[in-house]
């Protein structure tokens, strides 16, 4: 039997890419969904197709709509944070509200639902939380302003409530994927190291949350080339070309 079995997970972020393949993988497991995004027609078509999965439509920007949410959804026995928007930007071609969007939903939306969640995850003393980052988290990279520095904050996030929640139950975890063929690394005109499929990457996202383990970087070796970079002097990563 599945560690998934019988148990009741909200996907935030489940209507496309990494969202909806990991409801198909912890479904094909057992598990009990709650799926939200903000496309609540899609979220429909994705719910006819998975037993046992229940459709909670809202946007992460709406501080009104996340407590509507988090009221209807009620007892869950985990979540999964991985609303995501990206835009790629180079800092002189800085866009305000680009910018300001993509921390919105990557960063802001998740401490929006997480102080709807956690509380009540510390008082029944159990709970599993875990927050989708990303290996350009790890350090500032050309082209990612907005989207590098909202899963920085994100990771460090993760990092304090693992520690304050020690000895809660509630478990709390990190996943930083690399590169996921969706409609977001579409947008991208470089080169993607070891792209994924979606649901490449769920079957390893699964797999994390099914263990008690803090932190899970994937792909590798190219997730150890990226945190290599953070053992680097500031001389090499940041030479004048």
């Amino acid at each position: 039997m599945s560690s998934f079995s019988g148990k009741t997970y909200w996907i935030i972020g489940a209507s496309e890419g990494l969202g909806h393949a990991l409801a198909k993988t912890l479904s094909r497991q057992g598990a009990r969904l709650i799926l939200s995004a903000r496309n609540a027609d899609r979220l429909a078509e994705i719910c006819d197709t998975l037993p046992n999965a229940q459709s909670v439509p809202f946007d992460v920007t709406d501080l009104d709509a996340v407590r509507r949410a988090a009221v209807e959804v009620a007892e869950v026995d985990g979540l999964v944070y991985n609303a995501g928007a990206y835009e790629p930007m180079r800092t002189a071609d800085w866009d305000t509200e680009a910018v300001l969007s993509m921390t919105d939903v990557n960063y802001t939306g998740a401490l929006r639902v997480l102080g709807e969640t956690v509380p009540d995850f510390v008082r029944s003393g159990r709970g599993d939380i875990t927050l989708i980052g990303s290996l350009s988290g790890y350090r500032g990279l050309p082209g990612a302003v907005g989207y590098a520095a909202s899963k920085a904050a994100l990771i460090s996030l993760a990092e304090t409530m693992r520690f304050d929640l020690a000895g809660t139950g509630v478990t709390v975890r990190i996943v930083n994927p690399g590169f996921i063929k969706t409609r977001l690394t579409e947008k991208n005109d470089f080169k993607m190291p070891m792209i994924m499929t979606p649901e490449d990457a769920a079957e390893r996202v699964a797999k994390a949350m099914s263990r008690r383990r803090f932190r899970t970087d994937f792909p590798a070796p190219f997730s150890w080339g990226i945190r290599l970079l953070d053992y680097l002097p500031d001389l090499l990563v940041y030479r004048e070309k």
